[in-house]
Parts: structure tokens; C-alpha cells; sequence
């Protein structure tokens, strides 16, 4: 019992340690692709700003209030590109921590699913900016008053478009959930096609939320979302529901917990292959 416990705590703080690296390693590589970006700021905002610019009257500029804000907005363009450029190494960082103690079963589900909700959250942040920001504000600039001139604020468009770009983004990785959902056997599929008029509602409402008050941009969130409900549908035909624990009776090969001794031993090759590592 005393080994067992000793081997735990190291187990614990080699764990630690290890974390500790992966986030080192990661700042580090976020900051050197930031520190690569920085001269090109500028260039990345007003690449950023393309879809207003494209949509104001001709000669129109937006505008900056803040004394220091024409600084730092670049700046927070540029670290939001460096953290989608980084992504994929933070994501290899993280798997690379959690695969050690995960099982086969559970590695062959989590990795697609990594993946998979990656591409499908940069797949929203591209369709935000290519078709939904081009629509919404050629729409709104299209209604506005002659009487005014429409000169936005690089910050306050800043902070729209890191909205919008969570709000879509999240919005794609609907399929994602509803795999989930099927998978861990929280709902079942015949559910959740029994729930498909509330989830059109539900959409609808959190897409009045999040997006400007207009049709147009409800109804670019809304829609998308309540198709990307059918596709998530779909694929967790192929899933299907988590192997439940055997019990007294059941018919054999059905997925039943690791025994003690199991556990025992996949601990003691967690601290060989840490001992091994150091």
C-alpha cells in the first residue's frame, strides 16, 4: 500500500512537471509567432476590416477615440492570428499530455473529435468573415439614413468581429455535441429528432442574442445552425451509444470497467515510462 502511494504521488508531480513543460513549450511558440507577426500588425487589421471597408461609402474611413488604441488593436489582431497559426501545436501539446492515461477506445473517439471540432470551428470563422460580414454590412450601410456618415470605431468593430467569430465558431461544432450527446448516452438519437422543432426555436432565440440586431445576421447564424443539427443527426448514425458495464447474465463482449489489478498495472507502466522519460 505504501509503494502504491509513493508511486502515485510521483506519478502526480511528474505529471505536474510535465504540464508545466507543455505550457512552457506552447508560450514559447505562441510568442515567437507573435514576435514574427508584430511588424505586419497594421496589414493584418486592415485585412481584418476588408469586408467594412468594402461595404462604406467610397473615400469613408473608420476611426479611432482611444489616444493609444491605434497601437493596440493591431497588436490584438496580430495575437489573434498567432494563436490560430499555434493552434494545431497547442492541440498536439495537449494530446500528447492526456493520451498517455487514456484507453485505446477512448483515444480512438477523442482524437477525430479534436480534430474534427478544430476544422469545424476554423470552417465558422472563415464563413463569418467571407460570407456572413460581406451580407450584414453591405445590408446595414444599405439602409442607413443619407443624412449620416457611417465612420465605425477600429475597436469597437474589433470586438464585434472577435464576437461574431465566437459566435459562429461554437455555432459549427453543433455536430460535435450532438455525437456527444448520442455517444455518452445522455439523449438518444429518436430524442433528439423528436427535439428538432424546439432546437429550431432555440436557435432562432440564440441567434436574436448574440448577433446585431438585424434579419439578415439572425438568420446566417440561425439557419446554418439548425443544418449543422441534421448533419450532427446524421453522423451519430455511424457512432452510436458508449458500450455500457457488463453485468450478471449479460451476454459476453460487452465493454466492462478495468479490474483493480488492471488499474494497478496501468499505473505502474505510467511510472515506468515516466521513469524512463526522466
Amino acid at each position: 500500500q505504501t509503494g502504491a502511494v509513493v508511486v502515485s504521488e510521483d506519478t502526480f508531480i511528474s505529471h505536474l512537471i510535465e504540464l508545466r513543460d507543455r505550457l512552457l513549450r506552447t508560450l514559447v511558440v505562441f510568442g515567437v509567432v507573435l514576435l514574427v507577426l508584430i511588424p505586419f500588425a497594421s496589414e493584418l487589421y486592415d485585412l481584418l476590416a476588408t469586408p467594412m471597408m468594402s461595404a462604406l461609402p467610397e473615400g469613408t474611413k473608420m476611426i479611432a477615440t482611444g489616444v493609444v488604441t491605434p497601437f493596440l488593436v493591431p497588436i490584438k489582431v496580430a495575437m489573434m492570428v498567432a494563436f490560430i497559426i499555434t493552434l494545431p501545436f497547442i492541440l498536439h501539446q495537449a494530446w500528447s499530455f492526456i493520451a498517455p492515461g487514456l484507453y485505446l477506445h477512448e483515444k480512438r473517439l477523442v482524437l477525430p473529435l479534436v480534430v474534427a471540432s478544430t476544422i469545424l470551428f476554423v470552417i465558422g470563422i472563415v464563413f463569418c468573415y467571407v460570407f456572413v460580414f460581406n451580407t450584414v454590412f453591405h445590408f446595414i450601410n444599405q439602409i442607413a439614413p443619407k443624412s449620416i456618415t457611417v465612420a465605425p470605431d477600429i475597436e469597437n468593430y474589433l470586438n464585434f468581429v472577435l464576437t461574431m467569430f465566437l459566435a459562429f465558431g461554437l455555432t459549427f461544432e453543433t455536430p460535435i455535441v450532438v455525437v456527444m450527446l448520442t455517444r455518452m448516452g445522455v439523449v438518444s438519437l429518436e430524442q433528439l429528432r423528436n427535439i428538432r422543432p424546439y432546437f429550431i426555436v432555440i436557435a432562432f432565440i440564440i441567434a436574436a442574442v448574440v448577433t446585431p440586431p438585424d434579419v439578415v445576421s439572425q438568420l446566417l447564424l440561425a439557419i446554418p445552425m439548425c443544418l449543422l443539427y441534421e448533419v450532427g443527426l446524421f453522423a451519430a448514425r455511424f457512432v452510436g451509444k458508449r458500450p455500457q458495464p457488463a453485468e450478471d447474465g449479460d451476454e459476453a463482449g460487452k465493454y466492462a470497467p478495468p479490474s483493480d489489478a488492471e488499474q494497478d498495472a496501468e499505473l505502474d507502466r505510467i511510472a515506468a515510462e515516466e521513469r524512463r522519460r526522466s
